[in-house]
């Protein structure tokens, strides 16, 4: 039995190879392999509780961080707006 990855659509197992491309038979969905392994090698990131955290989202210190660059500190409780993951 083959070793093709699931469908990122729909889940499905019964993908197949047509050329260069992967094809779910279920869902119509195609992609290639490279755009599988590049997802694969994105930066995750999560928050204390285990939640996964984006570009964009508003979270709450619940440490004392200290700013680089600058003598000054976030204190706990802070909310920071539209965080920007590097």
């Amino acid at each position: 039995m083959s070793n093709l990855p699931n469908c990122p659509s729909c889940s499905s197992t019964y993908t197949y190879e047509d050329g260069s491309l992967l094809v779910c038979p279920e869902c119509a969905h195609e992609w290639s392999l490279e755009q599988e392994q590049a997802a694969e090698e994105q930066l995750v990131v999560k928050d204390a509780n285990g939640n996964l955290l984006s570009d964009g989202d508003t979270v709450t210190v619940i440490k004392d961080l200290k700013v680089k660059g600058s003598s000054s500190v976030l204190k706990i409780g802070t909310k920071v707006k539209g965080i920007r993951l590097v």
